[in-house]
């Protein structure tokens, strides 16, 4: 597996040949947006040696005399890279290298992957993977350790839920960790439990009680997670990706690809936690570094769990568990604190908030700290999912950016509905609402919680379906965006979003020349081919970094 991904990083770099040269882009069926969401339409890309388009060509325009460079693209589609607002880069690229279970519909099917993957890894002396979703399989439980134990006895096996928020464990691994029947619950965290033993799942910070004795990757595993990871974000058209809660140590495995020039996607850091952003910046946001691949611009803090593990703090009871409501990560006092600790400083502020409580702390929080921290600080709430409708109108006027994940909704509907009854459904995945009310939506995937798949994530933003196209009309169809309106989220929105709406986002002059030939135009295609969609090249900085395999 190493030797194959060195040789894929390798045949990326041999694409990746010099080319920063006055070139023209021409006979393409060039599609972009303006600074008002627009479309607009041109036939050639014109891009200066700083690798920044100079001209959107026109049909009959006279074409420069002198070009180091052409690229005749025979009339094949043309559009700007795409921007995932909300990703983890390093996870990303560890989901594809280690046990993945994002794609088992069962608990006897991912019970038979574990199995397959236990038996071509002997020498793994932990099994640690993630992707596994209670609810896709139908099972109506949370899986137990002795479900586990089953299929692997004799090493400690540790995996994480798909949306991070909860993980696994066997027998093995929870006697590793020290956890018994006496062992406290952290703040904030949950240990499932059986007769009143740890049961095998542990939710939020209750995972730090065994992630203390999971071995950590080295740095060389990082570097393949990030190549790998590059790869992936590459072949889908993501040309650029916010980070949402890079560590210190995600962040120097993208400086050492820096050094070597192996950082291709553009990367909007978001340091996890404070202290991560006060140590990689200093007195405030770094720099662009890389040729503008790189940049640490804020900070990304929790204010609670997640709606698949009951862990998104809630006004009130689930719904189908009325003993729980889900738990907020901080007080009130301690929240704000961090925020005016990342603000003085200048950082970005961005908040995980999925339930209607925690998103309203944070709304509380924002407004509180207005007077103190003014300009342009483009507070940041990430996921926004459940949302008091009473609260939905203060997005706007305290300026707050929504940073939502459209297919989120398509995967997460019958559980939202399970999970808060028909009642609470009124300000959940509401991107229409914010729209109207004039909030900056920035749209991701929440990768690889969900495949970082764009066209995915477009499709369900302007149909509320999934790919099946259920259900019909659309889920909550009122919440639907237009098709452009999706297309700006996902890339100016997202851009926007990250304070880089400067240098990429969209195909003008004096912006970067970051940007994708597809096989089809999207603005003519129905929902279910534009999820057929595929990017035969992509582009950044006016250099060819990626080209799809034929077959």
């Amino acid at each position: 597996m190493i030797r194959k991904l060195v040789g894929a990083a390798v045949a990326l770099s041999m694409i990746a040949t010099p080319a920063l040269a006055d070139g023209l882009v021409d006979n393409v069926n060039g599609i972009t947006l303006d600074a008002n969401g627009r479309v607009i339409h041109f036939t050639g890309l014109l891009i200066g040696n700083d690798g920044k388009v100079k001209k959107l060509m026109q049909s009959g325009d006279k074409k420069p005399d002198k070009l180091d460079w052409l690229s005749n693209q025979k009339g094949r589609t043309l559009l700007p890279g795409f921007i995932d607002a909300h990703g983890h880069v390093l996870d990303l690229g560890f989901r594809a290298l280690e046990l993945d279970l994002s794609g088992t519909n069962s608990l006897d099917e991912a019970k038979a992957r574990i199995a397959q993957y236990v038996k071509d890894n002997p020498e793994k002396k932990w099994i640690i993977g993630g992707g596994w979703n209670q609810e896709k399989w139908g099972l109506g439980r949370f899986p137990t350790a002795a479900d586990l134990d089953s299929v692997v006895g004799d090493r400690p096996v540790w995996l994480e839920r798909a949306d991070g928020h909860a993980s696994w464990a066997n027998t093995a691994a929870i006697r590793e960790a020290g956890v018994t029947a006496k062992s406290a619950t952290p703040p904030g965290g949950r240990i499932e439990k059986i007769g009143g033993e740890p049961a095998g799942v542990f939710v939020d910070a209750a995972q730090q009680l065994s992630e203390k004795v999971v071995p950590q990757p080295l740095p060389k595993e990082r570097d393949l997670a990030l190549a790998k990871a590059q790869e992936i974000l590459l072949a889908f058209g993501i040309t650029a990706t916010s980070d949402m809660g890079t560590s210190m140590d995600d962040w120097l495995a993208m400086r050492r690809a820096g050094d070597r020039g192996a950082l291709e996607v553009r990367i909007m850091s978001y340091g996890l936690g404070v202290d991560t952003a006060v140590r990689i910046g200093g007195n405030g946001p770094t720099p662009w570094l890389y040729n503008d691949r790189l940049r640490m611009r804020g900070v990304k803090l929790f204010a609670d769990g997640a709606l698949g593990s009951r862990g998104a703090w809630l006004l009130k009871p689930y719904s189908d568990a009325p003993g729980q409501s889900g738990a907020g990560f901080m007080t009130d006092d301690v929240l704000q604190n961090y925020m005016s600790r990342a603000s003085m400083d200048g950082f970005q502020v961005a908040v995980h908030a999925i339930g209607d409580r925690a998103n309203r702390q944070v709304l509380d929080a924002i407004e509180a700290m207005s007077n103190t921290y003014k300009g342009d600080r483009r507070w940041r709430i990430e996921h926004a999912q459940i949302v008091d409708p009473a609260d939905l109108p203060r997005f706007a006027s305290l300026k707050v950016i929504a940073s939502m994940q459209p297919t989120h909704a398509t995967s997460d509907r019958k559980m939202a509905e399970a999970r808060l009854g028909p009642d609470r459904l009124v300000g959940a995945y509401a991107w229409a609402t914010m729209l109207r009310n004039g909030v900056p939506l920035a749209f991701g995937s929440d990768y690889p919680v969900e495949s970082p798949d764009p066209w995915a994530g477009w499709a369900a933003a302007f149909t509320r379906q999934d790919a099946s196209g259920e259900p019909f009309g659309g889920w909550r169809p009122e919440e639907k965006v237009t098709r452009e309106q999706a297309w700006w989220a996902f890339t100016e929105g997202a851009a926007y979003a990250g304070f880089a709406e400067d240098k990429f986002g969209r195909l003008a002059p004096g912006q970067l020349a970051d940007f994708i030939i597809v096989d089809r135009d999207p603005m003519l295609s129905s929902p279910s081919d534009l999820r057929q969609a595929k990017v035969e090249e992509t582009w950044i900085g006016g250099r060819k970094i990626y080209v799809r395999k034929a077959g």
